[in-house]
């Protein structure tokens, strides 16, 4: 089943922060050679986001919902545009960028649940634990806004008691540099299908 592409051209995604008790999380080094990032994927026409993300989890990282616990969710979808480069001109329906709802889980049990092999085509094929700030640095520069709008909006559900302080080069990575929300209540993330 396809992906999803809205009429404004974003591929619907979900995208996953794997977090460890110790408050580091997963960064997956991309099997393809270009460099690092969480674990993402498509949502499928008429999947729900959650949906997408339990069977992105499995294809990518090899888990299951029994080795991880859903902590929270973003809002809404957070969307970024693909440089010029990256846009696949002659595919159909063209699509522009991503549209994501971002997924905080915590890891149950140990790094032996992890595995890359599920897939005949593998999307990491190495890993590593980092602290909670230091993806937006790692990844890919068009994806760094919204890895640090997801990361921020998640903090709450990662760090109840207040996040870590962002690292010294924060704001020269992220231009502008989101503000940090108000403390507030997380809501619990919703689960409506993608149908638009």
């Amino acid at each position: 089943m396809p992906d999803f592409i809205d009429a404004q051209g974003f591929r619907a995604n979900v995208g996953i922060v794997l977090m460890r008790d110790d408050g580091q999380v997963f960064l997956g080094s991309r099997s393809d050679g270009r460099g690092w990032q969480f674990p993402q994927g498509g949502v499928q026409r008429d999947e729900s986001p959650e949906e997408a993300l339990y069977r992105e989890l499995r294809e990518e990282i090899g888990l299951t919902p029994d080795d991880v616990h859903l902590v929270g969710g973003t809002r809404n979808w957070l969307r970024y545009r693909l440089p010029r480069q990256y846009v696949r001109r002659r595919s159909r329906p063209l699509c522009i960028g991503q549209k994501q709802r971002w997924f905080l889980l915590r890891m149950r049990g140990g790094e032996e649940r992890l595995r890359f092999d599920v897939t005949a085509k593998p999307e990491f094929d190495a890993w590593r634990w980092v602290d909670y700030w230091s993806p937006v640095r790692e990844v890919i520069y068009f994806k760094r806004r919204v890895y640090a709008r997801a990361l921020d909006e998640l903090a709450d559900w990662a760090f109840p008691s207040g996040p870590p302080p962002r690292p010294e080069w924060w704001s020269a990575e992220v231009e502008p540099a989101p503000a940090r929300s108000p403390r507030r209540e997380p809501s619990p993330p919703a689960g409506e299908a993608v149908t638009e």
